[in-house]
């Protein structure tokens, strides 16, 4: 069980492991998960519809888009900014793995509620979640601009990306829809936490039969967590995408219409690619977002309700493995570390000790 457990037997863990199982289990998770969260992102950011009923867009479902990216960008597409989202993976998950530690333990020690009841996963499992976007948005928002841009490239590595935003939209561009994020990710995360509490508790295996099926009930309760989580918050998740993108439209005009949080433009190729005059001129739409409440009423307005759950399909899935492996990996790195350290313990005690 994740979080502070009083009645856990042998040394408690501490919030270096719990950093050190979070990050692994971040690792592992985004590897399996990328290709989702690419198709997420495409769909997030196209303004036109999203229907294979009737495609106006350039995406019109999971499986084209799938053969879409696949025969125009190659297989390496599916892992577009996974050095960012690496990075962002193994410190959001250290950290907000760490603060719930810290902070279940707080509660526990500190006040009348039990360490171990789903209201207090919640409020815990949000506060960590939140730490950990603060100190992991900038490397949100490098992944999302990676993820997002098409063929040829406006950036050519994470290096060139970071001065680059930095020369010409400034610094504070790195926390870009960081409000919708903390507005999504507390609920989020804390749904998260409680589902998955609430999911232990009732495919818990009788007395008797000891931790049977422990990783496999790991997986299967972080999934469901994930999947209710997701669909309650997902609308914010994509509020922060449009926002994040912001300014960086050169790289959005091969999927169709374009939002933008700063200004209104028209772009020809001449504007972008830099050829010659004579070529025809495309106008490209922008959408000028200037802010989190302009950005929701331009979705409403022009896209529907149905706009605010753009992405929806894949990043269901994705929530459903990222959240399930999530878990499954982290009580198994845990487990792990734990088993190693009675390990060690076992053998530096005499041998008489030992017989006992």
């Amino acid at each position: 069980m994740v979080g502070y457990d009083p009645g856990a037997k042998g040394v408690a863990r501490s919030p270096e492991e719990a950093a050190l199982a979070g990050s692994a289990a971040g690792m592992v998770t985004r590897a399996l998960i990328s290709p989702f969260d690419v198709l997420k992102i495409r769909f997030q950011l196209q303004i036109e519809s999203v229907s294979s009923q009737r495609p106006v867009g350039k995406y019109s479902g999971l499986f084209q888009a799938s053969r879409c990216i696949y025969s125009e960008e190659g297989l390496s597409a599916f892992w577009k900014g996974h050095t960012p989202a690496q990075l962002l993976s193994i410190c959001f998950g250290a950290v907000q793995f760490a603060s719930f530690e810290f902070l279940t333990e707080v509660v526990h020690k500190t006040t009348a509620y039990d360490s171990q009841t789903a209201g207090v996963h919640f409020v815990c499992g949000g506060l960590a979640a939140c730490s950990a976007t603060v100190v992991c948005q900038p490397l949100d928002t490098l992944r999302t601009r990676f993820a997002a841009q098409g063929e040829p490239k406006v950036y050519s590595n994470l290096r060139h990306a970071v001065s680059t935003m930095c020369r010409s939209e400034g610094v504070l561009t790195f926390y870009r829809g960081l409000s919708p994020t903390l507005m999504a990710v507390f609920p989020y995360a804390g749904l998260q936490f409680f589902s998955y509490n609430v999911f232990k508790k009732l495919l818990a295996p009788p007395p008797k039969a000891g931790n049977s099926g422990g990783n496999l009930r790991s997986l299967i309760c972080g999934s469901g967590a994930g999947v209710i989580s997701k669909t309650i918050t997902y609308p914010f998740d994509l509020f922060k995408k449009r926002l994040q993108v912001g300014g960086f439209e050169a790289a959005r005009l091969h999927f169709g219409q374009v939002s933008s949080s700063t200004t209104r433009l028209t772009f020809t190729e001449e504007h972008i690619w830099g050829i010659q005059a004579s070529s025809p001129v495309f106008p490209v739409q922008v959408r000028s977002y200037r802010g989190l409440l302009d950005c929701m009423t331009q979705i409403a307005r022009e896209e529907g309700v149905r706009g605010f759950f753009k992405g929806l399909s894949p990043s269901l899935v994705k929530a459903a493995l990222s959240t399930g492996f999530t878990f499954f990996w982290y009580e198994f790195f845990l487990n792990a570390m734990r088993n190693l350290r009675l390990e060690q313990r076992t053998n530096s005690l005499p041998e008489d000790q030992k017989e006992r």
